[in-house]
């Protein structure tokens, strides 16, 4: 029974949906979308540009926020095929096992964003409560064993989600609500019983991105208790602006993220609009938005890209 289950679900598709229900706005919506993904790639491969030529960007600090602009193209890439396809070339029908995939390589970035946010906040961390010792605890190689870890800790979390799906009968027509493949829109679909797959959903969110968020949390209680030990109050600001950044890339990652899995678990009946519109911004939004406020607030990215500026008008 389950290779026969296994071989109906890898025979049939799913259809992906775009905007139906606001079809005078679908040409915009799409070129918004389209606009959203060339900021984002270019963006992200533009902080990759400056990190890389800059000598003096070659430390810890700067090594995450590379892990972390690989990851949001990563994000990118991973929708970009389907939503093309669906909105743009009409054609909405992907392959069971396509399907799959994509949700694996999207869940996988999102835990690996998390993981990243975490470490980012223990770079901050180290560098204001124990300055001196920075350098040596944030070593090259404890760098590169903290980014390892952090992408087998995503594998070995999304790893089992195609697994249980495939295999579950689907027998229903197999229409999503966004035009990519999530995990929690999937679960929607089969006729057999998902209480293992949506425990399962459960337990990785709150382990991954629940213990993320509190040692986040944890990590800036330290730090604002350090903080406000300097005497002097301009020293006081100096210092927090530089988690100012970083501080904006939890929010924007974990606001959206929070939202759409309470609306997907605790809000099944609402309008469809509003899963889109929830998960778009999940997805869209952290991957456009962070290279941005990095280039805003760090100065030695906004010098770089000043110089690079002149000499193109040059």
């Amino acid at each position: 029974m389950g290779s026969f289950g296994t071989n109906v679900s890898s025979a049939i598709s799913f259809t992906l949906t775009g905007f139906p229900e606001m079809e005078g706005l679908q040409h915009w919506l799409t070129v918004l979308l389209l606009l959203l993904y060339a900021i984002s790639i270019l963006g992200n491969i533009l902080i990759l540009f400056i990190i890389k030529e800059e000598q003096s960007l070659h430390q810890p600090m700067y090594y995450f926020l590379s892990l972390l602009s690989v990851n949001d193209l990563g994000v990118s890439f991973s929708t970009l095929p389907t939503v093309l396809a669906a909105l743009c070339f009409h054609t909405p029908e992907t392959a069971f096992d396509a399907c799959l995939t994509q949700m694996f390589f999207i869940h996988f970035f999102s835990w690996t964003e998390s993981g990243i946010l975490l470490a980012m906040s223990f770079d901050r961390y180290v560098a204001i409560c124990n300055p001196l010792r920075y350098s040596s605890v944030l070593t090259d190689i404890r760098v590169a064993h903290m980014g390892i870890s952090i992408i087998i800790r995503s594998f070995c979390m999304v790893f089992p989600l195609p697994f249980l799906l495939k295999r579950l009968p689907f027998c229903k027509a197999n229409v999503l609500t966004h035009s990519y493949c999530l995990h929690p829109d999937l679960i929607r679909l089969p006729c057999g019983d998902t209480t293992i797959n949506s425990m399962y959903g459960l337990f990785i969110v709150i382990s991954a991105f629940g213990v993320d968020s509190v040692l986040i949390l944890i990590s800036y209680v330290l730090i604002l208790r350090s903080v406000l030990a300097i005497a002097s109050q301009e020293e006081r600001l100096k210092t927090l602006n530089t988690c100012v950044s970083h501080i904006c890339a939890v929010l924007i990652f974990y606001v959206p993220m929070v939202s759409v899995s309470m609306v997907h678990r605790f809000r099944k009946h609402a309008p469809e609009y509003v899963h889109k519109f929830m998960s778009l911004v999940y997805l869209f939004v952290p991957p456009m938005l962070n290279p941005i406020i990095y280039s805003i607030k760090t100065k030695e990215i906004r010098k770089r890209l000043y110089k690079m500026f002149l000499k193109t008008k040059l």
